[in-house]
């Protein structure tokens, strides 16, 4: 593990002797490719040290943040061509993969709350530096606002729970039977995921952010909630039991409701984000049920999730960047301009709203499974997220894709391949882990 921190640290140093861009980027693959070659797959944890170490959850976790801090780089070449402050991005997209790295591994709750908390000042900084409109202000304040308010009940709890367990090591906290304590714990992490009712600051972050931006927010912030909530999830396993049920009604019936919003949308980064939280609103609801089949699912859809939102709002990205708007009726009718990525549009919406082979058919198959075997009522309401989810994913493609040409367009570039080789990086581990799926039951 402390040759992966090491690389990461290096890599942040060598910043300040080599301004060549990319130079970054195939260092960051080599360190993914170093973590898949070095990681034992065990539920058990493994490369341990005084304060970090890995399991299946960590390591996947980890790894989703390389690979999308890596592709990040790629995204943004504009920032290098254009030499917008490229150093400093590069600085920040290495102390956001650091922190993360750090926040994932850690075995002490201090460590995983102040890492939890660092790795919102990089991610608010690419939204206020990169980011393109004035708005950009207002939506970095609504990020460290809903974050920041809800963070402090959780270290008045951190403290409370050393006082009764002489520890904050997660493998030492014992149980805790108080619903207001459950409640200040976990509402930072209902903020992250985030939950219906809490996530207004979502959809105006991932619009005012730049392509990187959007790609960390989607692919790796929003699973800091669920990776908590399954980390402390023993401490409040009794009082959980009785309560869970209202939050589990409340992100189902949330991801509904966001469904039926999608649909609605002009604004395509809209689209994405509000199907953001339709996802993660399942997999809020599988890890409160606190069953195996949850948190598999979980799991799974968290990973295929980061892969597939982050890789839509790439396409997204490609379209603004060529016709400078986000709105559905302005990007209409491409595939006569730009035919060759209409194939990816489709393979990702086919993925987003669960076609096989994607991870995200497995996900869903085994939340539907723990939320079905919870209560017979959910099944009524996971018939209507599942639909919904395939008509805005639908309506995505088809209303992008087809149609009249917007007449106002009348020049264009065509397609690069370092962005089709950012499309297929998202999308080839997306489908083909499904291959792999096994890996999953070695977590319990």
């Amino acid at each position: 593990m402390m040759e992966m921190f090491m690389g990461m640290v290096f890599m942040i140093f060598m910043m300040f002797y080599s301004r060549n861009f990319w130079i970054y980027q195939v260092a960051s693959f080599i360190l993914v490719f170093k973590f898949i070659i070095k990681m034992s797959f065990t539920f058990l944890f493994s490369h341990m040290s005084y304060c970090f170490s890995v399991d299946l959850l960590s390591y996947f976790m980890m790894l989703l943040s390389l690979w999308i801090c890596s592709l990040m780089i790629l995204a943004s070449e504009k920032i290098y061509s254009k030499d917008y402050f490229s150093q400093l991005f590069i600085l920040m997209v290495m102390s956001l993969m650091l922190s993360l790295s750090f926040t994932f591994s850690s075995l002490n709750m201090f460590i995983f709350y102040v890492f939890f908390e660092v790795s919102l000042i990089p991610t608010m900084f690419l939204i206020i530096g990169w980011g393109f409109q004035p708005e950009r202000i207002l939506a970095g304040v609504y990020l460290l606002f809903y974050t920041l308010l809800v963070s402090l009940p959780m270290m008045l709890v951190m403290f409370y729970l050393y006082k009764i367990f002489n520890s904050l090591e997660f493998y030492f906290l014992g149980s805790v039977n108080s619903v207001v304590l459950y409640l200040c714990m976990n509402f930072i992490f209902f903020v992250k995921i985030p939950m219906f009712f809490l996530h207004l600051w979502l959809p105006k972050a991932h619009v005012e952010a730049p392509i990187s931006g959007s790609m960390i927010l989607a692919g790796v912030m929003l699973k800091l909630g669920g990776y908590g909530l399954i980390r402390v999830a023993k401490v409040y396993m009794y009082v959980g039991m009785k309560i869970n049920v209202v939050f589990i009604t409340i992100s189902l019936v949330g991801s509904l409701i966001v469904a039926f919003m999608c649909i609605r949308q002009s604004d395509m980064k809209m689209l994405i984000a509000y199907s953001s939280v339709s996802h993660m609103g399942l997999v809020l609801a599988g890890i409160l049920t606190f069953n195996s089949w949850g948190l598999w699912g979980a799991l799974v859809l968290m990973f295929a999730h980061g892969l597939c939102s982050s890789g839509l709002f790439c396409l997204a990205n490609l379209s603004y960047e060529r016709t400078s708007s986000r709105s559905l009726y302005m990007n209409k009718g491409m595939m006569n301009l730009m035919p060759n990525l209409a194939l990816w549009w489709f393979l990702l919406c086919a993925s987003n709203m669960g076609a096989p082979p994607s991870l995200n058919l497995l996900g869903e198959i085994l939340l539907m499974n723990s939320l079905i075997g919870y209560s017979k009522v959910c099944m009524v309401v996971l018939f209507f997220v599942s639909l919904y989810s395939a008509v805005y994913s639908l309506f995505l493609f088809s209303y992008t894709q087809h149609g009249q040409l917007y007449a106002g367009l009348y020049s264009s570039s065509f397609i690069y391949i370092r962005e089709f080789l950012l499309l297929f990086l998202h999308w080839l581990p997306l489908n083909f882990l499904f291959l792999k799926s096994e890996y999953l039951a070695l977590w319990n």
